[in-house]
């Protein structure tokens, strides 16, 4: 405890004596201050015991007493020391009344104690509490560091509450709440998410302090992680702001946590090599020698269906398109603060995915196997699981940016900064074939302009919406020109009569009444056809060239 105003008078070596203002002695002394200045306002900080001797004071004045003690006051001194036997044989009744009016304590010194033994009192005091204080905070160090070394975050959040009186939470890079001491303090937590978020987007490090009726005490936040931007947050709640000890644990806490983030990503890095050879182990047709490898850290993942996802971003230009249509627009369904974790990926929409479906797996407590390939990310994740439904949530959100960027700019609605094509499920033998599926899903999704694709709905689609490619167009446009060229002159209708036969499977009397002519016409007109063209429409190939040509050019 810092030196108080009832400290001092207790004080058996000074020998003060309280006169006015008794009721508020418990207020901390900052320092012990000599001046005898007729205002020694402007040199004062608040919080100092001001010790006179009236030497400049018409101290027997009851108005400029008044005037005197009420500027005191407001300047945040918390008493004056006057000493009797030097200019005035006892206090003035006049200061004595100003005093007890305003509630600022008066302590008389006698003429044996000099200010300067008062001045040592309180620097004495100040450093006993803070060596206190700070051998309080090695000791709250040292139980901090024991605590994450044996039970971990958990168990120094739980140290860190008891240190300072209050909780302690801790959450992830989206803001979502990761533990709690004690555990009632998680709803309180809770809902701080919209202030981490915030905390979130400032450079590391960062801290905040936040309060009031939602929050029911005052919690500061800090980020934590030595990147550009926070890997996690840390919330203290306490009842009142902290002091020295508490301040000292609160630090180590956040040195500790930062420890454990950065130790937890290069653990990370490390289970990423394991799961990237665990894949090529299952793409190349040997399942066991991969759930061998996998152990306890994949081998969930391949007991049962999991989906394959391979996605693939463009140019660095097209990555910071892909940034700048998240900070330009809101999209019409916001999407979960797992979609919207502000991550360290320097505008990477390949990382950004990635950081997506992590953390999706993490809280749902599933695996999740994901292997960055040079240009392409590669994702194992489990079938109906968190990380497939947080993945095609990501995907929705980027549609909803993409549409409303084409409103804002030229080119904006291309959205060829990531696409994804997703498998359908599949077990550790069908790998190759469930990664040959994603990649055509991923194909698709690039010519239809897509972020995401699924394989499954290419069967229960059409192949008519894969024609508008512009090269397709242009064989069309080649292939019918010359039976365009015939019909421009008047000679008689090719091209509809092409049309009429090949959707009718080449039965002459049935195309020839959708075509309100003799099938003998239509016969010379087919024979026509293939003078021009040069090819046999016995030939099942050329028909089938004909047919697609003719969506091809119809689509237009």
């Amino acid at each position: 405890m810092p030196p108080t105003l009832a400290s001092l008078v207790h004080h058996s070596a000074l020998k003060l004596t309280v006169r006015a203002g008794e009721n508020r002695l418990d207020v901390p002394v900052r320092w012990a201050h000599v001046s005898e200045l007729a205002d020694p306002v402007p040199y004062m900080e608040g919080g100092e015991l001001l010790l006179i001797t009236a030497l400049k004071l018409d101290a027997e004045d009851p108005a400029a007493m008044r005037r005197y003690v009420k500027r005191l006051a407001k300047a945040g001194v918390v008493g004056i020391g006057f000493a009797v036997g030097v200019n005035y044989d006892d206090i003035p009744e006049a200061l004595v009344d100003a005093a007890e009016e305003e509630g600022l304590p008066l302590l008389e010194v006698p003429r044996r104690t000099p200010f300067l033994a008062i001045s040592k009192a309180v620097s004495a005091a100040i450093a006993a509490d803070q060596y206190r204080a700070v051998t309080a905070g090695f000791a709250a160090q040292r139980e901090l560091t024991k605590q994450a070394l044996n039970a971990g975050p958990e168990g120094l959040l739980a140290a860190l509450a008891t240190q300072v009186d209050g909780w302690a939470a801790l959450y992830d890079a989206s803001g979502a709440v990761v533990a709690t001491a004690p555990e009632w303090a998680g709803r309180r937590a809770a809902r701080l998410t919209a202030d981490v978020e915030r905390l979130r987007d400032r450079p590391a490090p960062a801290s905040a302090v936040v309060g009031g009726p939602e929050t029911e005490d005052r919690v500061e936040l800090h980020s934590l992680g030595t990147g550009r931007r926070p890997r996690a947050a840390l919330a203290v709640g306490t009842a009142a702001a902290l002091g020295t000890a508490e301040r000292y644990a609160v630090h180590s806490a956040i040195a500790l946590l930062t420890l454990t983030t950065e130790r937890s990503r290069s653990l990370h890095a490390a289970e990423q090599r394991i799961g990237a050879a665990v894949l090529r182990m299952l793409l190349a047709g040997q399942p066991d020698h991969a759930r061998a490898v996998a152990g306890d850290l994949y081998g969930g993942l391949l007991d049962a269906p999991f989906r394959m996802i391979v996605a693939e971003a463009a140019s660095a230009s097209a990555a910071r398109a892909h940034a700048d249509a998240h900070a330009r627009v809101q999209p019409a369904k916001p999407p979960s603060a797992a979609v919207l974790a502000a991550v360290d990926t320097n505008g990477d929409p390949l990382a950004a995915l990635a950081e997506v479906v992590e953390t999706a797996a993490v809280r749902s407590g599933e695996a999740v196997l994901v292997v960055p390939e040079g240009e392409r990310l590669v994702v194992l994740a489990a079938d109906g699981g968190a990380a497939v439904a947080a993945c095609g949530e990501y995907a929705e959100a980027l549609e909803a940016a993409r549409a409303g960027a084409v409103g804002e700019q030229p080119g904006g609605g291309e959205g060829d900064e990531l696409v994804v094509g997703l498998s359908a499920p599949a077990g550790p033998v069908a790998t190759a074939a469930a990664y040959k599926q994603a990649e055509q899903a991923l194909s698709v999704a690039r010519r239809r302009g897509r972020v995401l694709v699924e394989h499954e709905q290419l069967a229960s689609g059409s192949v008519l919406p894969l024609l508008a490619d512009d090269a397709v167009r242009a064989f069309a446009d080649g292939l019918l020109r010359a039976l365009y060229e015939h019909d421009a002159t008047g000679r008689g209708n090719l091209v509809a009569s092409l049309r009429a036969w090949l959707s009718r499977h080449g039965q002459w009397d049935a195309a020839a009444a959708d075509l309100g002519v003799h099938r003998h016409t239509l016969r010379y007109r087919m024979r026509r056809v293939e003078e021009i063209l040069g090819r046999s429409l016995d030939d099942a190939d050329v028909r089938m060239e004909l047919w697609l040509a003719l969506k091809a050019t119809s689509a237009e």
